[in-house]
């Protein structure tokens, strides 16, 4: 069954910075929005709160860190808590994401485009982009 026409967020989850990412699954495609560079629980998830107001998604996305290979590591529970939390407190669907070199892709593009301390702030924003855009490639091919 095809979903119909959403608006769906991603985000590439961090104990210090969460990226941010915003897609269409009319048009299949995934932009850099913003990056939380905020530690504190109260003002990580007042941050969250604001921008999913802002852009009123149907669905949500959350990049599942794991090695290489597939098997988990700390920040895989880590991210499974966060997940769950963005279920519970906005009330909203969220599906896991496979995330791996997303970061290291992430940076490469900002090196390939010139680098630069304003770039590197973006990584995470970046990493969100290719999480969300795996996503929605993955269901244009199955249709789902």
């Amino acid at each position: 069954m095809t979903r119909p026409p959403a608006t769906v967020l991603a985000f590439d989850f961090g104990t210090r910075r969460i990226g941010i990412a915003v897609g269409n699954t009319l048009t299949n495609s995934a932009r850099e929005l913003t990056t939380i560079d905020e530690a504190r629980d109260e003002p990580r998830w007042a941050a969250i709160a604001r921008v999913i107001a802002e852009w009123q998604p149907q669905l949500l996305v959350v990049g599942l860190p794991v090695h290489a290979d597939g098997t988990p590591h700390t920040m895989t529970a880590q991210s499974a808590a966060f997940t769950q939390r963005l279920r519970t407190t906005f009330a909203l669907p969220v599906e896991a994401a496979d995330e791996r070199h997303t970061t290291q892709a992430a940076q490469g593009e900002i090196e390939a485009a010139g680098g630069g301390r304003a770039a590197r702030a973006l990584r995470d924003a970046v990493a969100a982009r290719l999480i969300l855009q795996g996503w929605l490639d993955e269901h244009a091919r199955t249709g789902s």
